[in-house]
């Protein structure tokens, strides 16, 4: 019983802790410089730009998906291009899915890190 209350307690902080805080450079523009190398074609016939698709998942996704995607206490995202498009993607950030709440990014973060997404096959 200790641990299963131990347990709960713990997954209910890495939850809250997930939610709140993601708007920490929310005031700073990126800075566009030209062709700095991170962004990369996307198959939505656009470019993604890297860096600032790994800061936001690193922000608002990485706790429970893992800083390198293979997941953790939700699921799998190092192959999610291959099975969702970018759209679909979008849908489940901004509106969750599962034990996902929505609202994790906001704002062009959403496209961003979608299109970033997409291109995991």
């Amino acid at each position: 019983m200790k641990k299963w209350l131990l347990t709960m307690l713990f997954g209910s902080a890495l939850v809250l802790g997930a939610c709140g805080g993601g708007d920490d450079g929310a005031s700073e523009e990126p800075a566009d410089n030209g062709d700095t190398g991170t962004e990369e074609p996307s198959g939505e016939g656009g470019s993604v730009d890297t860096a600032a698709a790994e800061e936001v998942f690193e922000s608002n996704c990485a706790s429970c998906h893992g800083a390198d995607l293979s997941g953790g206490q939700g699921p799998d995202l190092t192959q999610v291009g291959s099975r969702l498009s970018s759209d679909e993607i979008a849908d489940i950030i901004k509106n969750g899915k599962g034990s996902m709440p929505g609202g994790m990014a906001t704002g062009e973060d959403v496209q961003i890190l979608a299109d970033w997404l997409a291109q995991k096959k």
